[in-house]
């Protein structure tokens, strides 16, 4: 099933106390006496999809209005996908809508289960509902709506020519504004070039290594304690492998291995265990030998060298005026002059890069010009066709003198759908200028208006329900037939929904429902009834004669539902 509204219930609006609209899919009418209330079923339409919250339609003495729509929508269509973005969900394949206005003049709303900002219903409504009523025209009276729909109208010639536009209108936009940041950045590249080469220069100079700085610290610790290490070194030395000459005759590490070792050398045929140990004992001996030469070889080897030192920290110093400015440690500030000389190459680049940026900018210039001529070519002549096929319908709903002229104007700076200005102007009478559509007519001719318009567009629109207040306003006899039957006839390709109180059109309707009203003497309050075929017959009957069972009425509004069922 398509997208439709399936039902709406109303509580304390205007006269309306409480009431269920359950819709059909198809043609949908509505009627009822003066005062029923019939126009605030419009009214609820109007809330459920983001109208403005009038604090004096809450029915006197009800601390608020509210309006609840149930609407099947496609489960993997966009207006789902926007209902799952709000964090609401669907019910079994429908979306719930929430309106609610409180006497005071708050209003919320509720898609999905959860509340949304007002502008929400507003941003769903535009898939899925049009209103055309006495005060709300707004769909089709934006130049935006206006423009697409012409294009609806001109089909696939038109929009195939719209996709080659739309992709060089991307490329030349992104082309421009790359442009533009290369062009207006100029003095900023420029210094930034600078700064990074002043930053290689220093770097340059001062040349450093990988790892340098690692190095130059550990031998700066070395120099800085010479004296101590070389003691150190010696005096270890010394008592690994003392001078057996020397006056102290003080036994040294080594001696005293040997004397150990000897002793068991002697004896290590008589027990393997001590044999293992005699070894054991070898092995140390030669261990601290190889310990005591390498510590003999350091002791000789370092010395205390005051220039060398200086040499070392000055070098030390240099490397860290770098890691102030470019990194944490040597290999950082390697790794930024690394990135530094790719900046400088594609700045210095830039220069080239405009030019070629303009020559592509240039060419896409041309193509755009061209793609654009020939949108504007084929929509002035669906303009041409548009304009005849509106006014055509005019003609049948009761406004003969009436032209709508869908007026193409090409502007002088490139769009995203090209540079043409599209307008439907209304010229009401010969000899009357036309005028944009909401200034050239009146409310009800505004909704005849655009009823022709959407009989048109009638199958190539994709809003799927259409609700008209007071359509056949001024209008009766032949030519309220053929409202109601152009109403039928949109019917086929959306849901339609109607509020009327000319006969002849609730004749075409699939659905017949009524707003009663009773009194009780104190307040009014008004329902609405879904009417079988003979209910269907007595409010036709009443809207022809003012008496439901005028049996001349009855006989008529008989007639009346055998020619519409006959033309549906």
């Amino acid at each position: 099933m398509r997208p439709m509204v399936e039902e709406v219930r109303i509580q304390n609006l205007g006269v309306i106390e409480e009431a269920v609209l359950e819709l059909s899919p198809g043609f949908n009418v509505v009627t009822g006496e003066t005062g029923a209330g019939k126009t605030m079923v419009v009214t609820s339409l109007g809330l459920l999809f983001g109208g403005r919250a009038d604090p004096q339609r809450v029915r006197p003495g009800a601390e608020r209005a509210v309006v609840e729509g149930r609407i099947l929508v496609a489960e993997d269509g966009k207006v789902a996908a926007r209902v799952e973005e709000a964090g609401g969900e669907l019910d079994e394949g429908a979306m719930i809508v929430t309106r609610s206005v409180s006497s005071e003049g708050r209003s919320r709303a509720h898609l999905g289960g959860r509340q949304v900002p007002v502008a929400m219903l507003i941003n769903v409504a535009d898939d899925l509902v049009a209103v055309h009523g006495q005060s709300d025209q707004q769909r089709l009276l934006q130049p935006g709506r206006q423009r697409a729909a012409l294009d609806r109208f001109a089909g696939d010639t038109v929009a195939k020519s719209l996709r080659g536009y739309t992709a060089a209108y991307r490329r030349h936009r992104d082309v421009a504004e790359r442009l533009e940041e290369l062009t207006t950045r100029s003095r900023e590249r420029a210094q930034e070039a600078d700064l990074l080469r002043f930053g290689l220069e220093e770097i340059g100079k001062v040349d450093p290594k990988p790892e340098e700085d690692e190095q130059l610290a550990a031998d700066e610790e070395r120099l800085a304690h010479a004296d101590a290490l070389r003691t150190a070194a010696t005096t270890a030395h010394e008592a690994l492998q003392g001078d057996p000459t020397a006056a102290t005759g003080a036994l040294d590490v080594i001696g005293l291995l040997s004397s150990a070792r000897q002793a068991l050398e002697a004896v290590r045929s008589h027990d393997e265990a001590l044999a293992a140990q005699a070894d054991r004992l070898s092995e140390a001996v030669y261990l601290v030998s190889d310990v005591a030469a390498e510590l003999a070889g350091y002791a000789e080897s370092i010395e205390a060298d005051p220039a060398l030192l200086a040499s070392v920290q000055e070098r030390r110093a240099a490397l860290a005026g770098l890691t102030r400015k470019y990194g944490n440690h040597v290999a950082e500030v390697l790794e930024w002059a690394e990135g530094a000389a790719g900046r400088i190459a594609e700045l210095e680049s830039d220069d080239e890069r405009i030019e070629e940026l303009r020559a592509e900018h240039d060419d896409l210039t041309r193509q755009l010009t061209e793609l654009a001529g020939e949108l504007s070519t084929i929509r002035s002549a669906a303009a041409e066709r548009l304009s005849e096929a509106v006014t055509g319908e005019l003609t049948a709903l009761a406004m003969p003198h009436a032209r709508v002229t869908v007026v193409v104007t090409r502007q002088e700076e490139f769009g995203p759908h090209g540079v043409d200005e599209v307008e439907l102007r209304l010229t009401s009478h010969p000899g009357a200028p036309p005028l944009p559509l909401h200034k050239g007519a009146s409310g009800g001719e505004l909704s005849r208006v655009m009823l022709a318009i959407e009989v048109v567009f009638a199958g190539a629109d994709p809003v799927p329900t259409f609700v008209f207040d007071e359509v056949d306003a001024g209008v009766g006899g032949k030519a309220a037939v053929e409202v109601g039957r152009r109403l039928a006839r949109l019917a086929k390709s959306a849901q339609v929904i109607v509020v009327t109180h000319l006969p002849q059109v609730a004749a075409f309707a699939d659905q017949h429902l009524v707003v009663e009203k009773s009194d009780d003497g104190r307040v009014t309050r008004s329902g609405v009834t879904a009417l079988d075929t003979d209910g269907r017959v007595r409010e036709l009957s009443r809207m022809l004669a003012g008496l439901e069972d005028s049996e001349l009425g009855r006989a008529h509004a008989e007639e009346l539902l055998a020619i519409a069922a006959d033309e549906r």
